[in-house]
């Protein structure tokens, strides 16, 4: 099999990196961690000491979440919090990578403790953003494929006003009043007849008696506007025997008009109550989520964690071997961990687009994931540690691989869709469902099932590209 990357272990690749070079790399990482750590809390702070009547709208359930001193302006955390969030995952993902792949060199029972707990909470922290993430992206496919995707409203015309700033002076001559006029408002209701008498009507030479005129409409109360012509009025069929009976076929028109308005009706409803339903089940989510994360932030495990943290950036145990064991040979074996869990994926199936072969399970009864998609997981699972590997091997000044990049971005969307589309897997089982909602959430997974299919399409052309790049390499 061609090899993927130049050899970590010729001579080309420079002197052997011990664990001098792991310490290094794991005591920058420590340092990170500990600096989103402190924005992270004067976030928090500046959250907690703003102004107490600030209310963080929820557009779905329609009142302030519980926590809005917390929430940034679209209802989750403000936008420094999850920049510190995101930079408190980052840096414990690599550091728990790093004592992973190099647990030789290190205190086997520190390191596995450590890591253990890094990752409850890098895992805590993410579930709240991956609810979000997920509901916007149901959302944004349940509008494209209903074809309700929201369009920017149209600059009003200087023409045609929409809504004038004050209302006509006069009513429109296409609408005349019906019956007598009305009193202005100023009139009391019990006051004489005399005292009702409307303003004298405005007449014109030649205009006959019988007409309506204009008249002049009250200050205070806009004339209302003309009631829209229908577009279509289905006749009404007439009785058996009836002398009308050669209007029946209008009738059975109207009646069938009527039919597919209402299917229609119907199917136009079935992705707004699904979107509803996504909506309130993964909002839930969400802000169950949120708490967890703030109990966890609070939590003396938590603070345990830091504290271990707090040494590591300072401190790092090595194992005696440590100071022997070339990195690089730990590295490699990193890359071939994840060259052997690749060479296990169906690559020619997913090198056919339009294969289908994502869907074969569909709507089933079962709850539990698509089987075929935890080896793609596990995939993207060792390609981050090959990544985080090679950062530590070769340290600040490592060689950015494009491709190992743009393979990591196609298996990140293979999972955001595998699990947007479980999602809409539990929100279709819902109990009691109108059918409508039932088929627009069916169709809302099989889309995301061709989304998942997609993803691994494109993981497999940029596989084939980077092998025949490394091949190519003297």
């Amino acid at each position: 099999m061609a090899q993927r990357h130049p050899d970590l272990t010729g001579p080309a690749a420079g002197p052997a990196t011990t664990g001098d070079v792991l310490a290094g790399y794991l005591r920058a990482q420590a340092t990170e961690f500990l600096r989103a750590l402190r924005l992270h809390r004067e976030a928090g702070s500046a959250a907690s000491h703003g102004p107490s009547h600030a209310r963080a709208w929820d557009p779905g359930a329609g009142r302030a979440h519980p926590r809005a001193r917390d929430a940034g302006p679209a209802g989750g955390p403000p936008p420094d919090r999850v920049d510190a969030v995101r930079a408190l995952r980052r840096s414990a993902r690599r550091i728990t990578g790093a004592l992973h792949t190099f647990r030789p060199l290190l205190d086997p029972e520190w390191a596995e403790e450590i890591r253990t707990e890094l990752v409850w909470l890098s895992d805590t922290l993410a579930l709240e953003q991956a609810y979000g993430a997920r509901l916007e992206r149901l959302l944004l496919a349940l509008n494209r494929l209903s074809g309700t995707a929201p369009e920017p409203s149209p600059a009003p015309s200087p023409t045609a006003p929409t809504a004038p700033p004050s209302p006509p002076p006069f009513a429109p001559p296409s609408s005349p009043p019906v019956g007598p006029p009305h009193a202005p408002p100023s009139a009391p209701a019990s006051a004489p007849p005399s005292a009702q008498t409307p303003p004298p009507a405005m007449t014109t030479r030649g205009t006959p008696a019988h007409l309506p005129v204009p008249v002049p409409a009250p200050a205070s109360a806009p004339a209302p506007a003309p009631a829209p012509a229908p577009a279509f009025v289905p006749a009404q069929e007439p009785a058996s025997g009836a002398p009308g009976r050669t209007a029946g076929a209008g009738g059975r028109a109207g009646a069938r008009s009527a039919a597919q308005a209402r299917g229609s009706g119907n199917l136009a409803a079935g992705p707004a109550k699904a979107g509803a339903l996504l909506d309130r089940q993964l909002t839930l989510a969400r802000a169950r989520a949120h708490s967890a994360a703030l109990q966890a932030l609070g939590s003396a495990r938590f603070h345990a964690v830091a504290d271990k943290v707090a040494v590591l950036a300072s401190e790092v145990p090595l194992a005696p071997a440590a100071h022997t064991t070339d990195l690089r040979l730990l590295a490699l074996a990193a890359e071939e961990r994840l060259a052997d869990a690749v060479a296990a994926l169906p690559l020619i199936t997913a090198g056919s687009p339009y294969n289908a072969e994502a869907l074969v399970q569909g709507l089933s009864a079962d709850p539990s994931p698509h089987p075929q998609d935890a080896p793609w997981h596990q995939v993207r699972l060792l390609l981050r540690l090959h990544r985080y590997a090679c950062e530590a091997v070769h340290g600040a000044g490592a060689p950015l691989d494009v491709r190992l990049l743009t393979a990591g971005q196609a298996l990140d969307r293979h999972r955001d869709a595998s699990e947007a589309a479980s999602a809409a897997a539990r929100a279709a089982r819902t109990p009691r469902i109108a059918p409508a909602t039932a088929y627009a959430l069916g169709v809302l997974h099989a889309d995301q099932r061709h989304e998942v299919e997609a993803a691994r399409y494109a993981f497999q052309r940029t596989w084939r590209k980077q092998i025949a790049g490394a091949a190519g390499t003297p």
